[in-house]
């Protein structure tokens, strides 16, 4: 029977563990740490002008014998045609994290080293994380925790599993 893992996960940090049965200790097998976790936001945002800035859109420019501010290019500094909402820096590595999270859990299922997932995650980033999880992936979640344990030594997170664990039954 193929193993189960547990996965800890906040927005920074996420650590997997492999619980072969109920009675040998759990086993940590991965500590991913995300990269824009150790940034600060001013190394990440920039105040350069986007695509769409007045700066670029060509109006009020003269061109050749023109009169000045009568130069008009109608198709530059239009706005996108797809609205974003509007992301911060850490919810946009929040999601690149979320992402790496899941092409490792992929990996790993191709490569069958686990059966089951039992996934605990803080409430800001359970979501995230759920929305980028493969859907075959997805199928072998057995359980889901919002808290965060990524903290904990391995016999508090197995007491915390097994103390939610008996809430549900």
């Amino acid at each position: 029977m193929k193993p189960t893992w547990i996965i800890t996960a906040n927005a920074g940090r996420a650590r997997f563990y492999e619980e072969s049965s109920l009675t040998e200790p759990l086993k940590e097998i991965e500590d991913l740490v995300s990269p824009g976790a150790k940034q600060n936001i001013s190394d990440v945002v920039t105040d350069k002008a986007g695509p769409t800035a007045a700066a670029k859109s060509g109006h009020n420019i003269s061109s050749g014998n023109q009169a000045p501010g009568i130069a008009h290019n109608a198709n530059s500094g239009a706005p996108n045609k797809q609205y974003q909402p509007a992301v911060t820096p850490a919810e946009q590595e929040a999601e690149h994290f979320a992402k790496d999270i899941s092409s490792y859990l992929v990996k790993a299922h191709q490569e069958g080293r686990f059966g089951q997932l039992v996934i605990s995650a803080s409430p800001q980033f359970l979501g995230v994380l759920r929305s980028n999880i493969d859907p075959h992936v997805k199928e072998l979640i057995k359980t889901e925790f919002n808290k965060d344990y990524t903290h904990v030594n391995v016999s508090q997170l197995r007491e915390q599993l097994q103390a939610h664990k008996a809430k549900q039954e």
